[in-house]
């Protein structure tokens, strides 16, 4: 089984290509945004110690963290923000790991694919087996964001300038999937690097 990380900028289609892997071959996808929720959930990793950390008040009636009141918490201190960080990202990380382990003693998987903004600078070169570059032009992303999100120009510029740049995606990245042009010539990108490893 091959581990490989999927990154990218924001708007790059990841979520589209990933689809059609997930329909398309033997495989496991983890999506480390869903996983940092599932962390969060009571009786997981980071529950009650970002409660201790956060205080009750971030709770619903259920007992479940309140999404709107932690990142209120959280955007009002820097410090606050890097504590939680130090909680999620290492038990994101573990479980990861751990959904690796698993599917590899099963043995009914060709590959597992982690996706995550932050996988470069979160260490997880280390994790996989190889890095995949979702690349597609400036111009592009910003048309798809502002279609498929409502995004404003002021709210893509801050998200682009707080990741990576293009440089440093592909000097970490072995492999470049091109999706500025039709979707389907980047699946044919995808089966063609896919199909060198079944």
């Amino acid at each position: 089984m091959r581990v490989i990380g999927i990154t990218g900028g924001v708007g790059a289609g990841k979520s589209a290509l990933l689809s059609y892997i997930a329909e398309k071959y033997r495989c496991r996808i983890l999506m480390a945004d869903e996983i940092a929720h599932k962390v969060k959930e009571p009786g997981q990793a980071c529950y009650e110690e970002l409660v201790r950390l956060l205080s009750p008040e971030i709770l619903n009636e259920d007992g479940t963290i309140h999404k709107g009141k932690m990142a209120a918490q959280i955007f009002e201190s820097k410090d606050l923000l890097k504590k939680v960080n130090q909680l999620i990202h290492p038990a994101v990380k573990k479980m990861i790991l751990d959904e690796i382990e698993a599917a590899r003693a099963e043995g009914k998987t060709d590959f597992l694919f982690v996706e995550a903004a932050l996988l470069i600078e979160d260490g997880y070169l280390d994790i996989v087996d190889e890095m995949w570059y979702i690349y597609a032009r400036e111009e592009i992303r910003r048309g798809r964001l502002r279609e498929s999100r409502n995004y404003s120009d002021e709210k893509i510029d801050a998200i682009m300038n707080s990741q990576l740049g293009e440089e440093d995606f592909r000097k970490y990245c072995s492999v470049v999937i091109d999706n500025s042009e039709s979707l389907p010539a980047a699946f044919h990108q995808i089966d063609r690097k896919l199909g060198e490893y079944l």
